[in-house]
Formats: structure tokens, C-alpha cells, sequence
């Protein structure tokens, strides 16, 4: 969440933040109001205590009156505290200074481009073609037991995926990052600490009712909400952190497109980074992961570009986030297949995560930062897109080599 003294000293500066990511400015306002009247009542009832510990045992039957006041005002500041929280967590954070001002993913920049696009003498075919005549994927038999944006990785293709894994893991555990593998299931309020369920909103997310958990999206909301309520040491950071799991997503967003294969699916694998960073230091981290993502696409030499997403195309909690794109050949055009963003220190106040100044002497909150390794279906894809060859099979690239021990997939 934003912080309420930014709201209420800088209101214009928020609302047009909110501008920027396409969000109603009207809610500050309503915030400011419901505001007023909260410290007004708070204000009233410690006044009226105050009155009430100064009176003490003197005069009884007026300290049972005092008392009868405050209890008359309790109901009226809880209803006012609970609308009040539930506009402050409808706020996304503001997207940084130099973020461009767009609407949608037509108003991204592209920053760079790098490698060299394949060059075929035949036709490139798609993924899926070519995967499913080698037996790689089975959505029909997923679909029969499971439903459609379902898919059995098979063969090859498993052993490609734990290359992967092998690879994310040798390179970021040189960088510092600590491996783990998280719980893939959330408490509500660390959900929503996360600024998830007002991301995806209850259609995207997946809930066991029964048991009160939500099922992650990404691994960044388990490892972001690791920490809630503790005070890391200002020694320690930037704290890195790289998670496999999987993952599950509706994909309620986006009916009808990428309905076939493995490039939209309700549940994938991933590997993800994640740093509780100083804020002075995010905006260094957040290129710093970035220059990750592509040291791993590089490694892979698959072509791709790097966007930088414009301030309606930020999620909740971003106030800046890069996308990389990896060219597919069959498509002849780039897809998505990682992403990164600096969502300074909403999260963290959200989740009451903090470190120890050293030069202010004070508790401040941190900030966090996400970003993909490697999306596993969709760096699959890329692979067998870029690498096939005339007679069907694929190449492996040779940074996996040594883990899959092939060089190529086929007969």
C-alpha cells in the first residue's frame, strides 16, 4: 500500500500516478475524507480517555459516562477504519519518474534487440508440431483427464525442462541467490499482502474455499510474504532468493487466445528470482536482474528484445517492470518469456517487512523485487522453435549439453 502521509501531503502527485496506470483519481479523495474522519475519532476518543483517567475513582458515575461515550463511538471508528483500509488497498503503487506514459502493450519501448534470427531453408514449423510428432507433448490425453491449457511434458522434453532448472540454478547460485523450493499454496492475507488478489482478482486466482488457500501464481508471492512481520539486518541485503515450483493461473483474461499447446496453461513450472533490497539500491537491482535474464537468454543464444513497459501495462504492484521476448520462428515474432519489476516498498508495507537504518537510526521498509529465470513451457517452445532442423528433430543448445547429455532431439 501507499503510504497515508504521501496521500495526504503530495494528493496530486498520487492521483496522477494513478493516471498513468489508467486507475481513477477519485479514490484519493474519498481516502483523504474517510481519513479525516478517522483521525477525528480517534482524536475524540483519546481525549475522552484521557478525561477518564484524570477522573479516576473521583466521580464514578462520570467516568461511567465517559466510558458510555467511548463505547458509543467504537462501532462508527471500526466501520470507518474498515472502509478506509479497503480504499488504501485498492491503490497500486505509483509507477516510477522515468516509466512512459501508455495505455496499453502498444505503448512499450523496445530497448534492445539481441542475437540473430535463425535462418532456415525450409519452413519453420511450430512447436507443437514438431513436438508432438516426436512424442514431447500430449495435450490430447491432458485434455482428457484434465481439460483444456493442460499438457503432459513427455520424453526429451522433461529432461530438457531439469536441464533448464540445472542451468537457472548453477548460474544465480553463483550470483549469491539462495535456492529454495516454496509452498505453492497462500494464506489470504498474504495474498493479498502481495498485491495478488487485487491483481488477478478472484477469476484469475485459484481458491481452496474449504481450506482458506489460494494457489500461487508465481513463486515471488510465497517468497515475497517469507518475510512479513520481521526486521531483516541492513548488512544482509540485497537478500536474493531463486525458487522453482509450479504454478497455477485461470488465464480468465484470456479466453480464446493460445487456447492450444503449452504457451497459456492453468498450471506450469518456473524458476524465479526474487531480492528484499535497499531503497537507495532498487532501481540498480532492478537492472541487475535484467542483466540476468538475458545472461540466461544468451546462454541459450535464442533472439529476443527488451521492453520497457509503459505505466498501464505495470501490475498492482510494479512502479517499473522490463519484459524480455524471445523470437518464434513460426509465429515470425517475438512472445513473451520473462518479465521483472521493482515494486519498491508496497509490498512490504503491505507485509510489515523492514530493516534497520544505520544512518537515519530508524526502522524503514525495504523494497522487493521480482524477476523470471526461466518460464519452463515457454523456454521450451523457444528452444524447439529456434533449434529445429529440416528432418524434424532439434538441436539442443550447447549451454544444456552437459546437463542432457544429447546434442540434439529425434530420431
Amino acid at each position: 500500500m501507499l503510504d497515508i502521509k504521501l496521500i495526504r501531503q503530495n494528493p496530486e502527485k498520487v492521483k496522477e500516478g494513478l493516471k498513468k496506470k489508467g486507475v481513477s483519481p477519485e479514490i484519493v479523495d474519498q481516502i483523504l475524507e474517510l481519513d479525516k474522519k478517522r483521525r477525528e475519532h480517534i482524536k475524540e476518543t483519546e481525549n475522552l480517555k484521557t478525561e477518564q483517567n484524570k477522573i479516576g475513582k473521583k466521580n464514578i458515575e462520570e467516568a461511567r459516562k465517559i466510558k458510555a461515550k467511548i463505547a458509543g463511538i467504537a462501532p462508527s471508528l471500526d466501520k470507518i477504519k474498515q472502509e478506509f483500509n479497503d480504499l488504501v488497498l485498492q491503490i497500486p503503487n505509483l509507477p516510477l519518474d522515468d516509466v512512459p506514459v501508455g495505455k496499453n502493450e502498444k505503448d512499450n519501448i523496445v530497448i534492445k534487440e539481441a542475437g540473430e534470427r535463425p535462418k532456415f531453408t525450409f519452413k519453420p514449423k511450430s512447436y507443437l508440431e514438431i513436438a508432438e510428432k516426436l512424442d514431447l507433448i500430449d495435450i490430447k490425453r491432458a485434455a482428457k483427464i484434465s481439460g483444456t491449457r493442460f499438457g503432459f511434458l513427455k520424453k526429451e522434453a522433461v529432461l530438457l525442462e531439469f536441464a533448464l532448472i540445472d542451468l537457472a540454478f548453477d548460474n544465480l547460485t553463483r550470483e549469491g541467490f539462495v535456492p529454495i523450493v516454496p509452498p505453492v499454496m497462500l494464506k489470504p492475507e498474504m495474498a493479498q499482502g502481495m498485491g495478488y488478489l487485487e491483481q488477478t482478482d478472484e477469476e484469475e486466482a485459484y481458491f481452496l474455499p474449504k481450506d482458506k488457500l489460494y494457489l500461487i501464481g508465481t513463486s515471488e508471492q510465497s517468497i515475497g510474504s517469507m518475510h512479513a512481520d520481521e526486521i531483516l539486518q541492513e548488512k544482509e541485503l540485497p537478500k536474493r532468493y531463486v525458487a522453482f515450483s509450479t504454478c497455477f493461473r485461470r488465464e480468465a483474461g484470456s479466453y480464446g487466445k493460445d487456447t492450444k499447446g503449452i504457451f497459456r496453461v492453468h498450471q506450469f513450472d518456473k524458476i524465479e528470482m526474487f531480492s528484499f533490497c535497499h531503497p537507495e539500491k532498487s532501481r540498480k537491482e532492478h537492472e541487475f536482474l535484467l542483466s540476468l535474464e538475458e545472461k540466461l537468454m544468451d546462454c541459450l543464444k535464442i533472439p529476443y528484445r527488451v521492453l520497457k513497459m509503459c505505466s498501464g501495462e505495470l501490475g498492482v504492484p510494479a512502479a517499473a517492470k522490463y519484459d524480455i521476448e524471445a523470437w518464434i520462428p513460426s509465429e515470425n515474432r517475438y512472445r513473451e518469456t520473462h518479465s521483472t519489476s521493482n515494486c519498491t516498498n508496497f509490498q512490504a508495507r503491505r507485509l510489515n517487512i523492514r530493516y534497520r537504518d544505520s544512518k537515519r537510526k530508524q526502522l524503514e521498509f525495504i523494497h522487493t523485487l521480482n524477476g523470471t529465470a526461466f518460464a519452463l513451457p515457454r523456454t521450451l517452445i523457444a528452444i524447439i522453435e529456434n533449434y529445429q532442423q529440416k528432418d524434424g528433430n532439434i538441436k539442443i543448445p550447447k549451454a544444456l549439453q552437459k546437463y542432457f547429455k544429447f546434442n540434439k532431439v529425434g530420431r
